[in-house]
């Protein structure tokens, strides 16, 4: 019975989202033709593949004797079925080749395999081994002379899981009328890559269907697409409206995605996410859902690409029809809000066959939404990625940028609802937050923020899910910028030039998934794919290893300290608290440094992580605490023996530790604050008053944002307005990290791994000179400005990396105007921004190496970030725009000119005292 088969696998147990999951190693499914009877074995668990070469030569010995007469050409073109046989395929049906293929093999795989079949497996093996594609082949079945409507259908899954595989297959399969009479599944062992699911079944058109090649070639599109479908596509294509179609369908749920996060702002009941879909397709609107997706697909079909003349038409003809027809005012806002989205769309990977997810380059503008402040900047790119269980976007406010990829996993439905309407905003903020800091450094600031479904998830499960969301995610991405044949023929480009953009690693991205985007990057044509993401195990700099970010965020404690408490950190005792626990990168590499750099004098008096909190008035045990740092330990797992009086653990095991932890940061009194860990937004305007006690005083004066976004805009400005909080914004205090993932960018541009690694100690040890440099240059900078002008300490932060920024920004056109000449007269200042020893080994091939837009970018902010760094913010900002960059350039002469009359100066002879009273003026 059609469906009956699908209905039973539905029930299946142990699926992802069991506690108890196993894989599904091994499926046969018999069914009698008439419904009469069917025999269906799910066989669970891990099957013995540790098979010598002995076991597979006597087990597999049918099929290598096939293959030797194959090569041979002893056998007759078809076999006793009248099925042809394998075309011979002297490398791949060697018997060395097959001999170590069977070694992944079960034996039972081995044993049950007919050899025709095991070969024909075997080349779709190969076709997606290594990879996380589908290869899928359909023939005729020579087994029933008298019935030609049975089909064989041969499918490789490559790193999927089994279960959903046979689920998906099973489940296109019905959509399109076909029957399944018989079903086999093995798994083949892959190396790294997982595993390669092989589903062989036999199936029969019903209800009318017709097994010809238009519809096997429909089948087969979408039974590779199946594997990255999202489920609510999923859903929509395959169940509630299955004629949509899985393109048009995909379109769909990303414009409904893309609408929320904007949508919800306006009213975020009627436009919650389950609303926006439930609105578009309602059986009596879903063609107008259906005629945009079709606008979508019209406008990039690269064989007949639509001008922006026929957009224009086919657009306003819409809009007049859903006006007319469309009577519910929120579903006409939603179906206009489509129409704009087609708009500002500029480039997609919709045509591409081998896509893993849909991929959108947006228009940045679109993403505007009622409420926003009008003084909000707009990005200068965003990318969005629609894909099996997750939804990403990576937003950029220059055309070179680089920022940090998060994986944002909420534990509940309802957690994920919320974090999917403030996705976007969420990457705004942490890209712009990324703008602000990367003033000193060639590239721009981004973010990518990747919210994945896990939810219910067992832990593998999990897990799993989660590196597929990054290959999907990346892998968009790198659709939408590389230039390679493939894309120049299924994309079309309204962009109009080349982009370029770096990653790094930021919450739950792991070493696995970095070495696999460089893999790919390289793989699919990236022109500098070593530098495509940074902290590569062996070739980066590893930013908790080295404590980087920290090593910049305790140099503006010190200086704050200083100038705001009046304490020399090194001859006077202070108290800090601390959010983010011993195993973190910034909290916990922060506490290392405090000990080296003060002792006993920094008295840490609080911490707490997801796991609950640690507090002592008196100041928590170093040698515990650096046991903890170690170990990679959370605070939990503080020893309470330790504790001096009034001292406490508190652990989230109960209610009472949950309202500890998650109250710390505002109860306990300090001198200092360090926000090294925790969610965005925890201190926000309706909240910022817990920070402050009965009298109004705050629980600690001075606020050093280590992690980024913990405390709102708003928030930071009452504080200061209400108690006088001095705070040290995240876009100053923790970019140290970037720099450094800047700097391991040009590293992987200029020097090769192993020059990189044999060099490594020296270039790490330059590095964090340049760190501390940086970091103090600017913290100076802003208590001078501080104390001078006033103002909110955050506020001059923004004013800073304003006036770097925007000064980068007008010589970046400038030096666009430059002959190579004359810009080569520059290119010292970057080489003076590199580490020594890698200017030194590489910088004679800068040219040869690194992108000229690069380039161009790091001479900009080398020379905007010196200016302003000396000669401060009112002098930028009292400058014309349009004359900025001449007097940028001629403020680097008049430098020049004065390190050489310093020079002259000091070969003179005259009375020590006046020669430094000289050299003080100059």
């Amino acid at each position: 019975m059609p469906g009956l088969l699908l209905q039973m696998i539905k029930e299946l147990p142990y699926d992802e989202r069991s506690d108890e999951y196993m894989p599904l190693s091994r499926v046969q499914i018999y069914s009698a033709e008439d419904d009469s009877m069917s025999l269906n074995l799910f066989v669970y668990g891990e099957e013995a593949k540790q098979l010598t070469e002995a076991d597979v030569t006597m087990t597999g010995s049918h099929i290598l004797e096939y293959a030797q007469q194959l090569q041979a050409e002893t056998l007759p073109p078809t076999d006793e079925y009248g099925r042809p046989n394998p075309t011979p395929n002297a490398d791949l049906f060697s018997r060395e080749r097959l001999i170590h293929h069977m070694e992944k093999c079960s034996e039972s795989y081995i044993i049950r395999s007919d050899p025709r079949r095991f070969l024909s497996q075997f080349e779709l093996f190969e076709r997606v081994s290594g990879s996380d594609n589908i290869s899928v082949s359909i023939e005729d079945s020579f087994l029933d002379g008298n019935n030609e409507e049975h089909y064989w259908i041969d499918i490789a899954l490559a790193n999927t899981l089994p279960h959903f595989a046979l689920e998906q297959s099973t489940q296109l399969l019905y959509l399109h009328s076909f029957d399944v009479l018989r079903a086999h599944l093995d798994n083949v062992t892959d190396g790294d890559n997982g595993t390669v699911t092989l589903l062989r079944m036999l199936v029969t058109p019903k209800n009318g269907a017709r097994g010809d090649d238009p519809t096997f070639n429909l089948l087969k599109q979408e039974l590779k697409r199946s594997k990255w479908l999202a489920p609510i596509t999923m859903e929509l294509v395959y169940e509630k409206q299955p004629w949509l179609g899985v393109r048009r369908g995909e379109i769909i749920t990303a414009m409904c995605t893309i609408m929320h996060p904007v949508m919800s702002k306006q009213n975020a009941i009627a436009f919650s996410k389950g609303n926006i879909l439930e609105t578009v397709t309602k059986d009596r609107y879903v063609n107008h859902a259906a005629a945009i997706a079709d606008l979508f697909l019209d406008r990039f079909d690269p064989k007949d690409v639509m001008s922006d003349e026929d957009l224009r038409v086919r657009s306003e003809g819409l809009m007049a029809v859903i006006e007319n027809e469309v009577e519910d005012t929120s579903a006409q806002e939603l179906f206009i809000k489509m129409i704009e989205i087609v708009k500002y769309t500029l480039k997609t990977n919709i045509y591409m066959n081998n896509r893993y997810a849909l991929g959108l380059r947006l228009d940045p503008k679109i993403m505007a939404a009622e409420g926003d402040p009008a003084t909000r900047e707009t990005p200068y790119g965003v990318i969005f990625s629609h894909g099996r269980r997750f939804d990403g976007y990576h937003v950029r406010f220059r055309d070179i940028a680089r920022g940090g990829m998060r994986l944002v996993t909420p534990a509940s439905s309802e957690q994920f609802s919320l974090e999917s309407a403030h996705q976007y905003d969420e990457c705004y903020g942490l890209a712009y937050a990324q703008q602000l800091k990367n003033k000193d450094i060639p590239e721009g600031g981004s973010k990518a923020v990747v919210l994945i479904d896990t939810v219910g998830m067992s832990s593998s499960g999990r897990d799993f899910v989660m590196r597929k969301s990054v290959k999907a995610f990346v892998d968009t991405i790198l659709d939408l910028v590389v230039d390679t044949e493939e894309t120049r023929e299924e994309i079309v480009d309204f962009v109009g030039k080349k982009e370029v953009l770096y990653l790094g690693p930021d919450e739950q991205v792991i070493p696995e998934d970095i070495d696999w985007v460089i893999k790919r990057a390289t793989q699919r044509g990236y022109d500098t794919p070593a530098a495509f993401m940074s902290s590569k195990p062996r070739a980066g700099i590893n930013h908790k290893e080295y404590g980087v970010t920290s090593e910049g965020v305790n140099v503006y404690l010190d200086v704050a300290l200083q100038h705001v408490l009046k304490i020399d950190p090194k001859k006077e005792s202070f108290t800090i608290k601390i959010t983010g626990g011993p195993d973190g990168d910034v909290a916990g590499n922060e506490l290392k440094i405090l000990f080296r750099e003060y002792g006993e004098n920094a008295k840490v008096v609080g911490i707490a992580d997801g796991t609950g909190c640690a507090e002592d008035p008196n100041g928590l045990n170093w040698e515990e605490m650096l046991r903890l740092v170690e170990n990679n330990l959370p605070i939990d797992h503080f020893n309470p023996s330790t504790l001096g009086e009034g001292g406490a653990v508190h652990k989230v095991d109960t209610e009472e530790g949950v309202k500890a932890r998650n109250s710390m940061h505002n109860r306990v009194q300090a001198d200092a604050f360090i926000p090294a860990g925790g969610r965005p937004n925890t201190i926000n305007v309706h909240n910022y008053n817990h920070f402050l006690n009965a009298d109004g005083t705050p629980s600690s004066p001075l606020i050093v944002e280590g992690a980024n976004l913990f405390v709102t805009d708003e928030a930071r400005q009452l504080l200061f307005e209400e108690a006088g909080v001095i705070i040290v914004k995240d876009s100053s205090a923790n970019k140290a990290g970037v720099i450094t993932s800047s700097y391991e960018i040009c590293a992987a541009m200029l020097l090769s791994e192993e020059e990189f690694f044999e060099n490594k100690a020296q270039i790490v040890s330059e590095v964090l000179d340049k760190l501390h440099e940086y970091a103090r240059m600017e913290a100076e900078l802003l208590f001078r400005e501080f104390e001078n002008y006033g103002g909110s300490l955050p506020q001059l932060s923004k004013v800073v990396s304003g006036a770097v920024n925007a000064a980068t920004d007008a010589l970046t056109i400038a030096l666009e105007t430059f002959s190579e000449e004359d810009r080569d007269k520059l290119l010292p200042l970057f080489r003076a921004h590199l580490p020594k020893t890698m200017a030194d080994l590489s910088f004679d091939k800068v040219h040869e190496r690194v992108p000229s837009q690069y380039i161009t970018n790091a001479v900009a902010s080398c020379l905007a970030s010196r200016l302003v760094y000396k000669e401060g913010t009112k002098f930028v900002e009292t400058l014309p725009q349009d004359k900025l960059a001449d007097i940028a350039l001629r403020y680097l002469e008049a430098e020049h000119e004065i390190a050489l009359l310093k020079d002259a100066l000091e070969g003179t002879e005259m009375p020590e005292k006046e020669k430094e009273s000289i050299l003080k003026l100059l």
